[in-house]
């Protein structure tokens, strides 16, 4: 196949490749980009085009590309232990050191971790532990869990019902005793109040969403702390700890979704550090091994843990590749960069409080109603009208007309509705944020452009 040409390699895809997330007959009839090596922060084509990847793959390769720290750690377990299962009272000392090493990282009383290889099969594992939990504590009536609009927890039936998005539930991901509130989105539902009332407001739903269901009828609520897939929805300061606090008061599990922001990319190794969160669970994925290769965790409370392991019996789930070996060592080795390049302090002290300074002049131009940033998590939102703001109707269009042009400037990034989206590798330097702010500043004015031509 050394011969073959990009559009040999297009046409080949098209004949026999279902990618996820995509319009099939759009993809097949655009062709689709074939990525062919990456180094550092830019991905290349089969085209020659280099692209600077300012969403670190799908918000993972938090260390970059390229890493032959990674490799090395995985070539040698491969060398020494390729597989082994979990399943026959057998364990490994990959996966064992892991454990500890991801105790230690989180916030006090997640103390057992249980393996998987995604975020969405890390959130099913979630709904089986927490429904599980409440039934050996005789009320298997505690069943709902409640999540937020714009959530979004995996693509599993089961945890794309637990997420918020309304195009996924329309595709059959409907399973039952599963219920929404609105998000502490600020643009579109915070009006005149200030940031304070605001994070009362928004709390106040879901004790509203309690009191109608029934205390007695709900098992959990489940929030990530910045709604990545969501559009980079950042919540009012004192929101989360309100939350929180309502769970306790109805005796309602409290669970975290670092998938997205854990392992440095707020600023601390977990956002629940930063927001002063003890969750009673949290699930973890993505920058657990930088994406290198698959794996995903559950850290489970010392109140739930006592309970499955005093009283559960056989757990009956998991997954072939639970606590896979190569996973465990590639993750070990990852939390290895993480530490010694200070990568956490460097985002909290430095990058990303850059990112925010050169974010901020965007927000004049006419296209945008708001910028807004988290560490090195970012988003531009794209209105029409400013005063309002008046939003574009159909949503989605002019976003992916700016993701577009800043694809072919030689910049990835995604639109979410009508927000350009970055999450840029941890290891972005203060040139790599101005040449993505640059690069994106030229797609919104191609946009406005195209815009006024119609």
């Amino acid at each position: 196949m050394q011969d073959m040409t990009t559009q040999d390699w297009r046409e080949l895809d098209a004949l026999h490749h279902l990618a996820p997330f995509t319009d099939y007959r759009e993809l097949r009839a655009a062709g689709t980009r074939v990525i062919t090596h990456a180094q550092g922060h830019y991905i290349h084509d089969s085209d020659g085009n280099k692209i600077l990847d300012a969403m670190a793959g799908l918000w993972c390769v938090n260390v970059g590309y390229g890493r032959h720290e990674l490799v090395e750690a995985a070539t040698a377990q491969m060398t020494k232990l390729p597989y082994y299962n979990n399943f026959f009272k057998t364990s490994n000392q990959p996966i064992i050191a892991l454990s500890k090493r991801l105790v230690d990282l989180t916030p006090d009383g997640l103390n057992n971790v249980f393996y998987a290889n995604s975020g969405s099969e890390a959130n099913d594992t979630i709904i089986r532990m927490v429904r599980h939990f409440w039934a050996l504590a005789g009320k298997p009536e505690k069943k709902t869990i409640i999540a937020r609009t714009y959530g979004y927890h995996g693509s599993t039936i089961m945890s794309a019902s637990m997420g918020g998005m309304k195009a996924m539930h329309a595709q059959a991901a409907q399973a039952t005793d599963f219920t929404h509130i609105n998000p502490p989105y600020g643009f579109l539902y915070q009006g005149n109040l200030d940031e304070a009332a605001f994070a009362t407001q928004a709390a106040s739903w879901l004790e509203d969403k309690i009191a109608e269901i029934g205390a007695d009828h709900v098992a959990a609520f489940i929030a990530e702390p910045i709604q990545g897939a969501g559009g980079v929805i950042i919540p009012p300061a004192g929101y989360l700890k309100q939350v929180e606090a309502i769970c306790r008061k109805h005796d309602v599990l409290f669970i975290v979704d670092e998938v997205i922001t854990g392992f440095g990319r707020t600023g601390h190794w977990f956002a629940s550090h930063g927001m002063d969160l003890s969750p009673d669970m949290m699930t973890l994925a993505k920058g657990l091994t930088s994406g290198y290769v698959p794996m995903s965790a559950v850290m489970v409370g010392d109140r739930v843990a006592a309970r499955l392991i005093a009283d559960g019996g056989e757990f009956y789930h998991g997954f072939t590749y639970s606590g896979h070996p190569v996973a465990a060592a590639v993750a070990l080795a990852n939390l290895d960069l993480i530490e010694r390049d200070g990568l956490v302090e460097k985002i909290r002290n430095d990058t990303g409080p850059y990112l925010a300074s050169v974010l901020a002049p965007l927000a004049a131009h006419p296209l945008v109603g708001e910028v807004r940033s988290f560490g090195l998590l970012g988003a531009i939102e794209l209105v029409k009208d400013k005063a309002g703001p008046v939003l574009f109707d159909p949503v989605g269009q002019v976003g992916v007309i700016c993701r577009d042009h800043a694809i072919k400037s030689g910049l990835m990034v995604r639109a979410v509705r009508d927000a350009m989206i970055m999450s840029p590798p941890l290891t972005f330097e203060r040139d790599d944020i101005d040449l993505m702010i640059a690069r994106v500043s030229t797609a919104l004015d191609q946009t406005f452009e195209d815009l006024q031509t119609r």
